[in-house]
């Protein structure tokens, strides 16, 4: 008898434990038909600041619209620099360059994965020489772990900059005893499924503690309108939460706490069982992660032929990223830390995530582990 298939990330799972209760969310939805902006919107964008802590809640269409909407509320456009880390996913440079300013790249740290404060110092300072304006800083929580958010801060305050919170994959974290969510001046986050709170499609939000930044945000999301859609007092885009969406993120808020938990507990056997096989993701004290992927680093040996043993073993797994942000074709004309970003240059031949969800049993686990051994071996 053949092993059960193992999944990368188990939506099924969380789905029979939700079963009924989503079917009957969006059966109020159909029944009431108010498929824009209904009141689940509404309700779930209370939930979602009282749950993060922050004072307001702004739902969008995409996590990467949540960026754009947040830099298009700080008035971010051409001649300024926004500063993103180099090793991360395109949205978080493409939001700046798409409103015309100049993303410029910073390296990271090699424990965290995160900006490297002392990277983006000296980047700061040679985005000025060039004649950028700093105007904007967006720390990346890359795989759930929040960045250091008290020294990137410390950077942007003596630059006048504002600090964008990427937290993408870190929504149910905690930095210092503050919730992603109240870090930064806007915390941008992605309701994408396979997200630690994901719905089923594409959804994003920003939250702050700036009711003005909210009330901008809320304006740019329906086309730049004022006190009703056909008074347009900016130009904005069309970035609003489906309602049926909303709905599947209030039953799946609901559990989130729970799911929370279980990644903790095991991302922490993980880190028991693959000891001295990789070097595994931590997290340091005064933080916790989302753990939205669990991410090693094959440092011994040759991480896509790993991989490679890993999917003959019946093992998925996945490469955030292959290629570093700033060695993209698309991206390789922007600036840089002057210094270059050697750590994530070396990152992008030695990261590899494993199967990670609030579902993943210990025999699974014990599976995936026995196979990384042979693989690396």
């Amino acid at each position: 008898m053949s092993e059960k298939p193992i999944a990368f990330v188990d939506l099924a799972a969380q789905r029979r434990r939700l079963e009924g209760r989503i079917e009957a969310a969006v059966k109020r939805v159909i029944g009431h038909g108010r498929f824009i902006m209904g009141p689940e919107v509404a309700e779930f964008e209370r939930r979602l600041g009282a749950y993060s802590g922050a004072a307001q809640a702004v739902t969008c269409a995409s996590g990467t619209d949540a960026l754009t909407l947040a830099l298009m509320a700080l008035g971010c456009g051409a001649g300024e620099a926004v500063f993103v880390p180099g090793f991360t996913f395109a949205a978080s440079a493409e939001a700046a360059a798409l409103l015309g300013a100049t993303p410029v790249f910073v390296d990271v740290e090699a424990e965290s994965f995160n900006m490297d404060p002392a990277s983006l110092a000296p980047a700061v300072e040679e985005a000025k020489r060039t004649g950028l304006r700093p105007k904007a800083v967006i720390p990346v929580d890359l795989f759930g772990r929040p960045a250091d958010y008290d020294a990137i801060a410390a950077v942007a305050e003596d630059a006048a900059m504002s600090v964008v919170a990427d937290a993408a994959q870190s929504f149910g974290a905690r930095y210092r005893g503050r919730a992603v969510g109240t870090l930064g001046r806007l915390a941008a986050t992605s309701f994408f499924p396979s997200k630690p709170l994901g719905c089923y499609g594409d959804g994003g939000a920003l939250l702050t503690d700036d009711a003005d930044l909210a009330s901008i945000v809320r304006s740019l999301r329906v086309h730049g309108m004022g006190e009703h859609k056909y008074d347009t007092r900016r130009i904005g885009v069309n970035s609003r939460l489906d309602t049926l969406q909303a709905a599947v993120l209030l039953e799946k808020l609901a559990v989130f706490d729970e799911e929370i938990k279980a990644r903790q507990t095991i991302a922490a056997r993980y880190g028991e069982v693959l000891k001295g096989v990789v070097r595994t993701p931590s997290v340091v004290n005064e933080v916790t992660s989302a753990w939205a992927c669990y991410t090693v680093l094959v440092e011994n040996g040759d991480r896509d032929q790993v991989a490679a043993r890993l999917k003959e073993a019946g093992v998925p797994t996945a490469v955030y990223y292959p290629k570093s942000l700033h060695r993209q074709p698309a991206y390789a004309d922007f600036p840089a830390a002057p210094e270059g970003l050697p750590v994530a240059d070396r990152l992008a031949g030695q990261v590899l995530s494993l199967p990670m969800h609030p579902y993943l049993d210990a025999e699974t686990q014990d599976r995936i582990a026995q196979a990384l051994r042979q693989a690396i071996s």
